[in-house]
Order: C-alpha cells, then structure tokens, then sequence
C-alpha cells in the first residue's frame, strides 16, 4: 500500500505517551482512552494526522479533513489488525 510521501503509520506502545495521548483525544474525542488495547497513528511531518483505536467490543477511526482518500485509512486498519 502506497502512502503519501510524509506520511508513516505506527503502533505506538500502551499506554501512549502523553502528546500522542493529547493528539488521540483530539481526534477520538469518544474514545475511552485508558481501556484503549490496540492503536494505530499516522504521522506527518511530526504532527500526528489520523487515528484507529480498539478498545473493548469498540473501535473509532479519525483522519485529519484534508489527508482524507490517500490510503492513509486503510493503512490505519491495517495496522491495527497486524496489532491484535
């Protein structure tokens, strides 16, 4: 799969760390962060631009407007299931 050139998709390690924490919270303001069991975040240009997060019988996924169509969803899903 093919992503934009700036753009890199982790699975950072739980807990997350603070400013991916904040960075999470912004985009899935929903999600019950500290139940969180898998995550995926894509990054660009240090800026954290999208977000998959599982939690118990749930999930929620967020991409900032303008990087929306560009793979990066699926990449973030991707991710995520390579995680479980």
């Amino acid at each position: 799969m093919s992503l934009p050139a700036r753009v890199r998709v982790t699975r950072p390690p739980l807990p997350l760390a603070p400013t991916l924490r904040s960075a999470a919270a912004r985009l899935c303001p929903d999600a019950p962060l500290e139940q969180v069991r898998a995550a995926a975040l894509a990054i660009a240009g240090g800026a954290v631009i999208g977000a998959h997060l599982v939690w118990n019988g749930s999930e929620a996924q967020a991409l900032e407007t303008g990087w929306r169509g560009r793979g990066i969803e699926e990449a973030l899903t991707q991710a995520v299931a390579e995680g479980r």
